[in-house]
């Protein structure tokens, strides 16, 4: 007669290992745990059970993920009990109370399993007991996970906060705005892993696509392809027109209430650059992989990917090409990993983009690229770091029928930015993307770049040069005078027709109305400087209101009592108007976690503010 295992009940100690495994944030009352990190249990047996013995031939342990879980594919393990864990694998040790009915079980997951949702069974002789669920995320603290990051300040603000600013505008007019991840809020991680489960990739193949999300490179392409749904049933619908039907992409606060419309209903209207990346951000740090938002000022989008950002007009001053241009401002995502498809010397942070911009092997998609291997013009490095490497670093120019006219660089990813570690400051990391402008390091870069990129342009003769300066004291909101420098490097005198022209142009390079126009024919003479053209020719332009379409307010928060938990709060809101009009249908949009039950609230006042710049304050209050 051989005993059997009788286990009574099992108790997943959810409080002690959430505590450990630094996933006590989330609101989900399950077990969730980080991979290649050991986790306790506490198991049950009946009186006269066979009790749990290390190297028993007839008890396994068996973790499964997937709708098809195999051995071959990793998602299905089966591992013996051991006398102690193994750090680099699957393993099980237990030890028994005095009476020998409650075992503590400790199982060590593999830092290299996919994950995922994994059920837990023992095996005895046969006879299978299902002990529980967890959930399986990436170990930003584990040594042998690939998202392992050093330093604790690091992994509390790349995978643990909450909150957030990300920066837009301009890179003379920065601003920043907070946002609420909200990646901890209760169904949350759910909505992630069903993104997961939505690709294509895995409605495909289910078994090799799960097997595959033990690794993070692959996991982050995915989800730049599954934030915006172009290609798919992914998460969020771009627009910069026409927001019929959905909500403007500027009056989101956070990702927590994009992600459960996507849930109930699908495709969520609409998203912008810095919406596809909030989001981005969200699930990454949800699934535990260290996340960061990136603001690129002086965007470049080159369609054609020749390093170049070409304009071409005709002598009317319109436009006769399409494709490339230079965004005020355009948002991604960083993310932490090792790169061993590429070689040590590019772990760190990867690039990634899901704002649906150009397809990468036939879906609208865009990295992980290595910042090493965008910063040394490494552009054969997977994946898509030539179009990333051209947005932070591309030569500039314009073309007038058959006379070209050389640009710069200079204006082309400018004070990239991020929220700086444990503070609300801005970081600039413009030095992890690329080396200073006009230094040695960066001409030689950009000659490897260049020497990469199939479509180089070679030998072209120096030609006429163009600048254009704006008056020091523009002020938004008011017509402003600009004036065009005209340097000839030929070694003869140049004769041409200048035509200055201007249109309202939106944060993403789209024109819009025209703003002003005016033509002169100009003598320069050869040589070299800025200053053959003695008598710059002014013009003014004006602005009309798609050129304020993106205009950042400063809002100031003002406590009028002493906030309490549970009890309402006044609150004064105000806010400054700049321009010397009114702003008319105006509200404010609240949210944050734990505050309002996951949903932002709007606040609209009725009628219509009318501030102009006196230094008059709006003030609007609301219980």
């Amino acid at each position: 007669f051989a005993a059997v295992l009788a286990i009574e009940r099992c108790d997943l100690n959810i409080r002690g290992n959430k505590s450990s495994h630094h996933t006590e944030p989330f609101a989900d009352q399950r077990l969730i745990v980080r991979r290649g990190q050991a986790f306790t249990i506490f198991v049950h047996l009946r009186p006269g059970s066979k009790t749990l013995k290390a190297h028993d031939a007839n008890l396994n342990f068996i973790v499964h993920t997937g709708p098809l879980p195999k051995k071959e594919s990793d998602t299905k393990v089966s591992f013996p009990l051991s006398d102690s864990t193994v750090d680099t694998e699957w393993s099980a040790s237990a030890t028994h109370d005095r009476a020998g009915n409650k075992v503590s079980l400790t199982i060590m997951s593999s830092p290299n399993a996919p994950i995922g949702l994994y059920s837990l069974t023992v095996d005895h002789r046969g006879q299978k007991t299902t002990l529980g669920q967890f959930t399986l995320l990436f170990n930003a603290w584990c040594p042998n996970d690939a998202v392992y990051m050093h330093g604790e300040a690091k992994r509390h603000e790349y995978v643990l906060a909450q909150h957030g600013q990300i920066y837009r505008g301009t890179h003379k007019r920065i601003k920043g705005t907070p946002w609420n991840f909200g990646q901890f809020e209760a169904g949350i991680l759910d909505i992630c892993l069903k993104i997961l489960d939505d690709n294509p990739k895995f409605v495909s193949d289910a078994d090799q696509d799960c097997s595959a999300r033990k690794n993070p490179i692959y996991v982050t392409r995915v989800l730049s392809a599954m934030i915006n749904s172009n290609d798919d049933k992914g998460v969020l619908v771009g627009e910069w027109y026409d927001f019929t039907g959905g909500i403007h992409p500027g009056q989101w606060v956070g990702t927590g209430d994009i992600l459960r419309q996507w849930a109930e209903s699908g495709p969520v209207r609409y998203g912008q650059c810095w919406v596809f990346a909030a989001v981005g951000c969200t699930v990454s740090r949800a699934l535990g992989i260290p996340c960061r938002v990136v603001t690129n000022f002086g965007s470049a989008h080159d369609s054609n990917a020749n390093l170049i950002i070409e304009n071409h007009y005709n002598e009317d001053g319109e436009m006769i090409s399409e494709g490339d241009s230079v965004w005020n401002f355009h948002v991604w995502v960083d993310s932490w990993m090792t790169r061993p498809d590429l070689g040590k010397e590019f772990d760190g942070w990867q690039t990634s983009d899901p704002t649906p911009q150009e397809k990468s092997d036939g879906v609208y998609r865009c990295g992980p690229a290595a910042l090493r291997a965008i910063k040394e013009g490494e552009l054969t490095k997977k994946y898509d770091a030539p179009f990333i490497f051209a947005e932070v670093k591309i030569n500039q120019g314009s073309s007038l029928e058959l006379v070209k006219i050389s640009g710069s660089t200079k204006s082309v990813g400018r004070f990239i930015s991020t929220k700086a570690v444990a503070s609300d400051e801005r970081q600039d990391i413009t030095d992890e993307y690329k080396y200073p402008e006009g230094s040695k390091e960066e001409r030689e870069v950009y000659k490897k770049a260049q020497h990469h990129n199939k479509l180089q342009q070679r030998g072209e003769d120096p030609g006429l040069q163009l600048k254009i300066k704006l008056a020091k004291n523009m002020i938004v909101g008011s017509d402003f005078e600009v004036y065009a420098v005209v340097t000839n490097n030929c070694m003869v005198t140049k004769t041409c027709t200048l035509l200055f022209f201007a249109k309202a142009v939106g944060y993403n390079g789209r024109r819009g109305k025209s703003c002003g126009f005016t033509s002169d024919r100009l003598e320069v003479p050869a040589g070299e400087g800025e200053n053959l053209l003695n008598s710059p020719k002014w013009t003014r332009i004006v602005q009309n209101n798609s050129l304020v379409a993106h205009l950042s307010l400063n809002v100031f928060v003002q406590m009028l009592g002493e906030a309490m938990v549970m009890q309402p709060v006044l609150v004064r809101l105000t806010m400054l108007n700049p321009l010397p009009e009114a702003l008319l249908d105006c509200s404010f949009t609240v949210g944050g976690a734990g505050l309002i039950d996951g949903k932002p609230i709007t606040l609209k006042y009725v009628g219509y503010w009318r501030f102009l710049l006196d230094n008059m304050h709006v003030k609007f209050i609301e219980k």
